[in-house]
């Protein structure tokens, strides 16, 4: 760059001069090549930044509520109330998120799975729940609270599984437009498959037919609600016991009168 000096001008205003349109220069190169960034970009970068923030409460929370104590606390007062547990390890497996949901159901709590003090307060002081009917051993089967009940021959509760059943919507078969409805009464067990079976309307594992076509499986998928095609499915860890300790001919009550504790 050439600089002109104007007559009776100092050198060293010359220089001063040089200086400054050197740092104006260099400013606007620099604000040249910085990226340029929309509005919509600077939305979206505070959104992830509150995201990650958030993410970061929530697994500080988690750390603090979910410890291996109060998961191992929870896991054998969950077996002690005779909710069907995994391993009590101090994990929370699906087996034990499971018997955690299944409290839930029976306590009219939320229906998270998820262990906070809250939760493990409550179980700290529950008790074990009372079937609809007293023995001989059988089965019960809650529509309104989603749960299932083995009850023993002293007519105590002995094992509680939660369940997901009919969700009364229409679906579509090879016999045409079906409801799918888990039906009430008074059934028994008349017929099992050993491990899985494929049918029309997807898998099961273990299944125990209490009528036509309408069995307790297990499944993969036991959601917190009722979302099957009329099938009584139970979570998959307890699915196998669950067929071994309920032979050809145990009664199974279907209904949706839960008793008053």
């Amino acid at each position: 760059m050439l600089v002109s000096i104007k007559a009776g001008q100092a050198p060293g205003a010359h220089r001063a001069s040089g200086v400054a349109v050197a740092l104006v220069v260099s400013a606007l190169l620099l604000s040249l090549a910085a990226p340029i960034t929309t509005p919509a970009q600077r939305v979206s970068s505070k959104r992830r930044s509150s995201k990650s923030r958030a993410a970061g409460l929530r697994t500080h929370r988690m750390q603090a509520t979910l410890s291996r104590a109060n998961i191992g606390e929870a896991e054998r007062r969950l077996s002690d109330l005779r909710y069907w547990t995994g391993p009590i390890d101090g994990k929370l497996d699906a087996g034990s998120r499971q018997a955690l949901i299944a409290f839930q159901k029976v306590e009219g709590r939320s229906r998270t799975g998820r262990l906070t003090r809250k939760e493990l307060e409550a179980l700290r002081s529950a008790t074990r729940p009372l079937p609809l009917e007293a023995g001989p051993f059988h089965v019960e089967i809650d529509l309104v609270r989603q749960v299932l009940f083995i009850v023993d021959d002293g007519g105590t509760v002995s094992k509680i599984l939660s369940v997901s059943t009919g969700n009364n919507k229409e679906f579509e078969t090879s016999e045409g437009t079906l409801t799918a409805v888990t039906p009430r009464g008074r059934f028994k067990v008349s017929r099992k498959i050993p491990g899985w079976r494929e049918s029309e309307l997807g898998l099961m594992y273990y299944p125990s037919y209490i009528v036509g076509g309408i069995a307790i499986h297990g499944s993969k998928s036991v959601p917190a609600y009722p979302a099957s095609h009329g099938c009584i499915r139970i979570p998959m860890h307890a699915a196998k016991e669950f067929s071994d300790i309920t032979p050809i001919g145990t009664p199974v009550i279907v209904h949706d009168n839960t008793p008053q504790e």
